[in-house]
């Protein structure tokens, strides 16, 4: 449908545009228009095109920063993300058996991370509650977010806020590897799940020797 308020105009808005595009320098050329041109402001009324340019330019540089920022914030966790599971798999690698490696794993991510509970589940064929989470929560193998109150009690032992949970290799057997924390927020399913990958290939492979 055509816009009967800009029919009747005597120009072409497109082809003005398009040119203007196409030769930048067409105001260096006439800087008398640009103090000339008067631009609505929601705030301060009419403005000039040079400051209606200078204060876009102001919010594209604060939108800039702000990227900026947050991308050192993302490196910096991830730099603290890899020193951490670097120190955790030396002294998993160093483990000799299944308690020394329960105990390691649970108070190294609970004192960097203040999650409430990690475990090692053994799931048994008779136990059909851990079944269901084995086959319907971990078919992709990994699952996060929040769980039924049966659900938590039966891998933690009380409810919780959410959780992350692998499927540990067959070789392991049916070992479910699941942290949870009492925000319910703190895992989601559009979360990375990198840490938990590593840390999954590392226990599979410490599994298996002890």
């Amino acid at each position: 449908m055509i816009d009967s308020s800009k029919s009747n105009l005597p120009f072409d808005e497109i082809l003005i545009r398009e040119y203007l595009l196409d030769n930048p320098d067409f105001f260096s050329r006439y800087p008398e228009l640009l103090l000339a041109m008067r631009i609505p402001h929601a705030e301060r009324g009419a403005v000039s095109l040079v400051e209606r340019q200078q204060e876009m330019l102001r919010q594209r540089v604060n939108q800039l920063e702000e990227e900026i920022t947050a991308l050192l914030a993302m490196a910096s966790r991830n730099e603290q993300i890899f020193m951490f599971n670097s120190a955790l798999s030396m002294e998993l690698l160093k483990c000799e058996d299944m308690g020394e490696l329960r105990q390691v794993l649970s108070n190294s991510l609970k004192q960097q991370f203040q999650f409430s509970h990690v475990r090692l589940i053994t799931v048994h064929d008779i136990d059909s509650e851990l079944s269901q989470i084995w086959s319907k929560r971990l078919d992709s193998g990994y699952y996060f977010g929040r769980l039924t109150n049966e659900e938590s009690k039966r891998l933690f032992g009380s409810e919780v806020g959410s959780v992350a949970l692998s499927r540990l290799s067959k070789e392991c057997g049916q070992v479910i590897f699941a942290i949870a924390s009492q925000d319910p927020m703190h895992f989601h399913p559009e979360m990375d799940y990198l840490l938990l990958s590593q840390l999954k290939q590392l226990l599979d492979h410490q599994l298996t020797k002890i």
